[in-house]
């Protein structure tokens, strides 16, 4: 079985339902999920015009291969209404693939360890809650360790359900 490690996240409609559809869905679709980060509520980056996000990394087991998860990780986006037009810009859902094993894949579709983990604090704080000792295979790191060299200086902070007491 192989293990991925995912980035979910959005910023458009109902955030943490948005997440939860997701999560449905991979479970589904893709395979086992059987860690998950907290959810952090984080600054956008790359484009700061824009509400901000809901991230959570999930650890999968799936048979699929790279090629084949990132084609059906796609098809969720699309099912849950993600559309694509410029980079950066707001989204009700995104799957990116961190890690696929301790694989290094580059393909025409396909880069994975995502290029940018070293450098995005809102992937390398929910990572490192539940993978700190993953050792990137590109770095040659851990993962608490590229989040105490993380450059990015957003503002990443654990998200707390509202609670709606009824009487």
């Amino acid at each position: 079985m192989n293990k991925a490690y995912l980035l979910i996240g959005g910023n458009l409609g109902d955030r943490e339902a948005n997440l939860e559809s997701a999560k449905n869905a991979i479970s589904h679709e893709i395979g086992r999920i059987t860690e998950c980060s907290s959810i952090y509520e984080t600054a956008p980056w790359g484009n700061s015009n824009q509400a901000n996000f809901l991230n959570q990394v999930l650890l999968v087991e799936t048979i699929h291969a790279p090629s084949q998860l990132m084609k059906s990780l796609l098809q969720i986006e699309q099912k849950l209404g993600r559309t694509r037009s410029e980079m950066n810009e707001p989204r009700t859902i995104d799957i990116d693939i961190l890690y696929y094993n301790n694989d290094i894949v580059h393909e025409e579709s396909i880069i994975i360890p995502h290029p940018r983990i070293a450098i995005r604090k809102f992937v390398l704080i929910p990572l490192n809650e539940i993978a700190p000792a993953h050792i990137d295979p590109v770095h040659q790191k851990t993962i608490e360790q590229l989040l105490d060299e993380c450059p990015d200086t957003l503002e990443v902070n654990k998200f707390l359900t509202n609670v709606h007491n009824k009487d």
